[in-house]
């Protein structure tokens, strides 16, 4: 049963609370599925509308000048940078629940986590596509590691074509809209690495990489005050330097560069499909 935009219409059924009502496609969830949302309304007065099948509720009363002292609070990057303040207190008068209610959430903590993982598919996204809008060609694929939280550590795969492709790469990778705040390292490899594979990754920089010429490192760039290590820094205001690494093979010796010592994908997969139920 749906009302009138905006407003909630009741419908006949007894589930031991004052009404049952529907929301229609006002409602947030509902503009997103396109279906009215069903509620019930509690018996607090003014009664509010709850999700009808919501696992838990709290119901209850925020008054004014009433605080106590919360946090810190983990965050993505899996420490608790800040310090405890003071908020709102909440006088529960009733909680809902279903029997034997799941719990759900994903509070940030130490990654990997529900939290990173959701961050790190939508992020590498976001840089893939603006990698492709600053007209970086052949970019292969983008991975936002979890272990950074999805900000602080981004590996780009390209197909390389000219001289200075990688360092572009890197460069934006690094400073895009997307990427910029808080990131710490970009890292590019060649299209036979695959960004999210972080042995791949790491074995790249460990054997393609010569310290001395393929890190670029960018001072005062784009930081927070959420950084851990911004207690240990010593500006003013909240910079970080970054690291563009790139881990791909010298463009200007890729005929010479020794070719990888492994069975070809087309073998391996040939090989998986073969000895699946082994494998």
């Amino acid at each position: 049963m749906s009302g009138a935009p905006g407003r909630a219409s009741a419908a006949s059924q007894d589930t031991g609370f004052e009404r049952t009502v529907s929301v229609d496609d006002a409602a947030f969830d509902a503009t997103v599925s396109g279906d009215a949302v069903d509620v019930l309304v509690t018996r607090l007065d003014p009664g509010l509308p709850l999700p009808a099948y919501a696992e838990i509720v709290a119901e209850g009363f925020v008054r004014p000048g009433v605080v106590r002292r919360e946090g810190p609070f983990g965050e993505f990057h899996g420490y608790y940078p800040g310090k405890a303040g003071k908020a709102p207190v909440v006088t529960v008068e009733r909680v809902y629940f279903r029997q034997d209610p799941i719990l759900v959430g994903s509070p940030p903590a130490k990654p990997p986590n529900d939290y990173s993982y959701s961050k790190a598919v939508m992020r590498s996204a976001l840089l893939m596509d603006a990698l492709v809008a600053a007209g970086v060609p052949d970019v292969q694929a983008v991975w936002a590691h979890e272990i950074g939280g999805a900000r602080m550590f981004n590996v780009v795969a390209i197909k390389q074509r000219y001289a200075g492709h990688a360092r572009q790469a890197g460069h934006i990778l690094s400073q895009c809209g997307v990427g910029a705040y808080m990131s710490r390292y970009a890292v590019v490899v060649d299209e036979d690495i695959d960004p999210a594979n972080l042995q791949e990754v790491m074995w790249a920089v460990a054997t393609r990489t010569d310290p001395a010429i393929d890190i670029d490192i960018i001072q005062r760039g784009m930081g927070s005050k959420n950084d851990p290590m911004f207690v240990a820094y010593r500006y003013d205001a909240p910079f970080s330097s970054k690291a563009v690494i790139d881990a791909c093979r010298p463009f200007d010796h890729l005929h010479e560069f020794p070719a990888v010592a492994e069975a070809s994908r087309e073998l391996q997969e040939k090989t998986r499909a073969k000895w699946k139920d082994l494998l």
